[in-house]
């Protein structure tokens, strides 16, 4: 009988894990599931039920055999709705042939750095930044620059950092905007220094990443780089999908929308990997970008009286301090006036990560420390979930913070 065979990854994949948020969030799930009363705010998914008429577009598309592969990157029926999706809600006008459908947003960005990077190309990444950005930076043998946008300016990159930071191999500038994790969000006079920097460096190109573009609050408008300087439009991606503003996650259908020959070599890499996003899920998105959009707006409003409740509960909370999100459903709160001190069993708590897990280790309550989204020492909530949920929680963490010496 011979040895097995050791496996070795590919190169590319050997720095790089699966989503600590999953891996949190996998791990609250199964502490739930052997019976403790955990809390989990890790994930970004709406709580709520995806709205009846999507569903029941959906039940049709299947009733009628709409079941069979379509379009490799998007029917035209599909791309027709984010055509009048970019018209009615951004002002931005793309030919059909602009406009890339996938099986869910990150899967855009995918095939988009895919497409596009050489080894040891640049990608900026203003930090706090989503996770996965870094990571597929990686995968496709770019450069991750990150770089540290401070609460003192709102988690929000300046045109000075911008500046600074651009060299020869730069290829792509990311910008997230209402973000996960901080939830900040860009007006158009703060985005205009940014696209005024890019105006002089036109080998740079932006991926802007406006997922959360219908979860902003307090009357602010939203804004995105196209649209606020029309000369970026030749290099630029604006990726969208129906996950957070429809809660449809499970769905799987994200877009983007830029320049002819990008979205045509982001088809070759499609092709090639996943083909075309579900036949089923395309007609639910279609009604979802094209039918009654009133719910959005609703439950856009019920996220604000959660960020309300959570902020209020976490700045109560000695040693904590969270910053007003402009948007998305994501706290990004500062935990440095607690470390240093130690729990009741005498374990000292010395980084973010340390305080994260003795508040689900010691208190139920899962969040996501701020060093997997490049910036220390913060922690991220979801408040995706009820209102009674969030409150205990909220009530754990002051305790938690109470209980420290």
């Amino acid at each position: 009988m011979t040895d097995a065979a050791v496996f070795s990854p590919a190169q590319r994949v050997r720095a790089i894990h699966v989503s600590e948020i999953l891996r949190i969030t996998d791990h609250a799930q199964a502490l739930k599931r052997a019976g403790r009363p955990v809390i989990v705010l890790g994930a970004g998914e709406p709580d709520f039920d995806t709205p009846e008429n999507i569903r029941h577009a959906a039940s049709q598309a299947i009733a009628r055999g709409d079941t069979r592969y379509t379009v490799l990157d998007g029917s035209p029926a599909m791309k027709a709705a984010v055509q009048l999706k970019f018209k009615r809600d951004n002002a931005l006008d793309f030919a059909l042939d602009e406009i890339s459908v996938s099986a869910g947003a990150k899967q855009v960005i995918f095939n988009a750095l895919m497409a596009s990077l050489n080894p040891g190309d640049e990608v900026i990444l203003p930090a706090p930044y989503w996770t996965s950005y870094a990571d597929i930076v990686q995968i496709c043998g770019g450069v991750p620059v990150s770089v540290a946008c401070g609460e003192e300016n709102g988690f929000r990159l300046t045109a000075t950092q911008l500046q600074a930071v651009i060299t020869p191999r730069t290829r792509w500038l990311f910008l997230n905007s209402p973000s996960n994790p901080s939830g900040a969000a860009y007006s158009a006079a703060q985005l205009k220094p940014i696209t005024d920097v890019l105006l002089d460096h036109p080998h740079v190109w932006v991926l802007a990443d406006d997922i959360y573009e219908h979860i902003l609050y307090d009357g602010l408008a939203f804004a995105t780089p196209v649209a606020v300087e029309p000369r970026l439009r030749e290099r630029t991606l604006t990726v969208n999908g129906v996950s957070k503003a429809y809660a449809m996650t499970g769905w799987r259908v994200g877009y983007g929308a830029g320049p002819r020959a990008l979205i045509a070599a982001m088809a070759v890499v499609q092709s090639q990997s996943t083909s075309c996003p579900s036949s089923v899920s395309q007609a639910a998105a279609i009604e979802a970008l094209t039918g009654p959009q009133a719910i959005v707006a609703e439950r856009c409003a019920s996220f604000q009286q959660r960020r309300d409740v959570v902020v209020a509960a976490l700045n109560r909370t000695p040693g904590l301090h969270c910053r007003v999100p402009e948007g998305a459903f994501y706290t990004f709160a500062s935990c440095a006036g607690v470390l240093g001190k130690r729990t009741a069993s005498g374990a000292l708590l010395q980084t973010d990560s340390d305080f994260c897990r003795y508040l689900l280790q010691d208190f139920e309550v899962a969040v996501v420390p701020g060093s997997v989204f490049g910036l220390a020492p913060y922690f991220r909530i979801s408040y995706a979930t009820s209102m009674a949920q969030l409150e205990e929680a909220c009530a754990r963490i002051a305790a938690a913070c109470a209980a420290l010496s």
